[in-house]
């Protein structure tokens, strides 16, 4: 089954943009379970909620998205976001959508609740991992001890996939001192759009890392 987990070493480093190339380049269902810093504006309705990130996936992509299991107004992680919102988070059982691409909140070790990290939810769910990084300056330290975090709290790593400017030996010297797969990277693009991002990632990743 081609069903991964999208997680980060930190915010705003691509990750969204990534799952989103995945979901479209593997003909996927998109699913993130724990969604901050959106407004729900009332019941339920057909499509994701603008401002989500599965509103951009579902606008790069046109893919099935599946509906949050929670969705919080503060921008912060799940745990405290849930705390200020007064609400609980959810049991978050595993779709049995395949091909699936999941996106987590946030970084590797986000609390979910005060009692579970992202990374305990993602070796629960026992499906593979992929590790979206930066290419730039910190890369090899953020990206090497959010590998070992992962695998500290045994997650299956399939890979790393990078974000950023071309750059080969960070790329290289992740690949070799953390013992993992580069899977590729994709530039970041200007402009942004559904045939540019479908193009660099076929151009820039190889399918059948996914398959």
């Amino acid at each position: 089954m081609a069903r991964f987990v999208i997680t980060g070493t930190g915010t705003d480093i691509g990750k969204t943009v990534f799952a989103a190339g995945l979901t479209g380049l593997l003909n996927a269902t998109y699913w993130k379970p724990v969604q901050t810093g959106v407004a729900d504006p009332g019941p339920r309705h057909d499509g994701p909620w603008p401002g989500s990130d599965a509103a951009f996936v579902h606008a790069m992509t046109g893919a099935p998205i599946l509906p949050e299991a929670i969705i919080l107004p503060e921008p912060l992680s799940p745990h405290r976001a849930a705390e200020l919102a007064g609400v609980t988070i959810p049991d978050l059982t595993l779709p049995a959508a395949d091909p699936l691409v999941i996106e987590g909140a946030g970084g590797v070790l986000v609390p979910i609740t005060r009692e579970m990290l992202s990374a305990d939810l993602f070796a629960h769910w026992g499906i593979p991992v992929i590790l979206v990084a930066t290419t730039g300056l910190g890369t090899i330290s953020h990206t090497l001890t959010a590998l070992e975090s992962l695998r500290g709290r045994g997650c299956r790593v399939h890979g790393v996939a990078f974000v950023g400017d071309d750059n080969p030996d960070n790329i290289a010297t992740i690949a070799a001192l953390g013992r993992v797969r580069a899977l590729g990277r994709l530039p970041r693009l200007d402009p942004l759009t559904p045939a540019t991002l479908s193009a660099a990632m076929r151009t820039h990743l190889d399918p059948q890392d996914f398959a």
